[in-house]
C-alpha cells in the first residue's frame, strides 16, 4: 500500500494473502485506493494485486477463515502456486483447501481459525517469537520486513484482536498500567520520541524484557526507563506508557517480575 498512486511513492502499510479490501476510488486502470477490512487503513494499492469478489464472498471471506502460521508456505493450485507469509488469510478453510473464484487450493501448512482458540498471554509470545531476526521494513507486515507496531498488529490478530496500524493508533486501546512493576507478559510498551511522540512500540516478555522490531525483530530489556541495548550498552528507546489488551492475571510470581502462563488446550498443539 502506498501513500500515492505511484510506485515511487511510500510504502506505509502492506496486504497479506487472502486480506479483504473496499475499493474507494480508481486511478485509470493501474491504481485502487483501498480501505483495508482487516483495520481500516488507506493506501493505493496496483490494481493487478487485487482480485475481485462478490459482496457474498467478502461477507464469508471476513468471517469464516484461517490464518497460515507457516513463516513461508505455498499453496497449490491446478497447475500453479503461490508462496504466502505468516498472517495470510485462507478464506473458508476447511483444513485442506480453499476457493477462490473457480480454483481450489490446498494448504498443507499450520493454520489456526480465530474460533478455535482461547487467547493468552503464552499465545501471544510464542507468535511473536516466529517472527525473531525478521528485518525492519518500514510499513511491511511479513516475515520479509516489518516495522514495530505491525509486529503488535499481527500477533495480536492472530490471537483473535482488532489492532489499529500504526502506534500512535494503537496506544489509544486497551487499559493504562501505572507502574512497570504491575505489568505483566503479553502487555504493550509504548516509546516516545525526542520530541514526545509514541515513535516504537513492542511486546512484554517474562523476566523483564520486550520483543520489538528494531532493525530486526529481537528480544532486548525493559525497565521504567526504556529498553536497553546490552550490545551497545545503552538505552534505545524511552518509555511512555504501558497498555493492557489481555485479560488480567492474577501473579504467582514475585514484585516486578512478569509471571509466566501455562498453555493449554489448541494453543500447547499448535508449536
Amino acid at each position: 500500500m502506498r501513500h500515492s498512486p505511484s510506485q515511487r511513492s511510500e510504502m506505509i502499510s502492506q496486504l497479506l494473502f487472502g486480506e479483504t479490501v473496499e475499493v474507494m476510488e480508481e486511478k485509470g486502470k493501474q491504481w485502487c485506493k483501498v480501505r483495508a477490512s482487516c483495520d481500516n487503513f488507506i493506501g493505493w494499492v496496483e490494481t493487478n494485486q487485487l482480485k475481485a469478489i462478490t459482496p457474498s464472498e467478502f461477507e464469508r471471506f471476513n468471517t469464516h477463515f484461517s490464518y497460515s502460521l507457516e513463516l513461508v508456505q505455498p499453496v497449490m493450485g491446478t497447475d500453479h502456486f503461490i508462496p504466502i507469509t505468516m498472517g495470510a488469510r485462507l478464506p473458508e478453510f476447511d483444513g485442506i483447501r480453499f476457493r477462490l473464484g473457480e480454483v481450489f487450493y490446498t494448504f498443507s501448512g499450520q493454520a489456526v481459525a480465530p474460533s478455535d482458540f482461547k487467547p493468552s498471554a503464552d499465545f501471544i509470545v510464542k507468535l511473536a517469537k516466529r517472527y525473531l531476526n525478521t528485518p525492519f521494513l518500514w510499513g511491511g507486515r511479513s516475515p520479509f520486513g516489518m516495522d514495530s507496531p505491525a509486529l503488535v498488529q499481527m500477533v495480536f490478530q492472530m490471537a483473535g484482536y482488532k489492532v489499529p496500524r500504526e502506534a500512535a493508533a494503537q496506544i489509544e486501546i486497551g487499559d493504562n498500567i501505572d507502574f512497570i512493576e504491575n505489568a505483566q507478559t503479553g502487555d504493550l510498551a509504548f516509546f516516545e520520541n525526542n520530541q514526545g511522540r509514541i515513535s516504537h512500540v513492542g511486546i512484554l516478555m517474562p523476566e523483564g524484557k520486550v520483543i520489538h522490531c528494531f532493525g530486526g525483530v529481537r528480544i532486548d530489556k525493559l525497565d521504567h526507563y526504556g529498553i536497553y541495548d546490552e550490545t551497545r550498552q545503552l538505552y534505545s528507546k524511552r518509555l511512555r506508557l504501558i497498555k493492557r489488551i489481555l485479560p488480567t492475571i492474577v501473579p504467582k510470581v514475585g514484585v516486578g517480575e512478569l509471571p509466566e502462563v501455562e498453555s493449554t488446550g489448541v494453543q500447547a498443539e499448535l508449536f
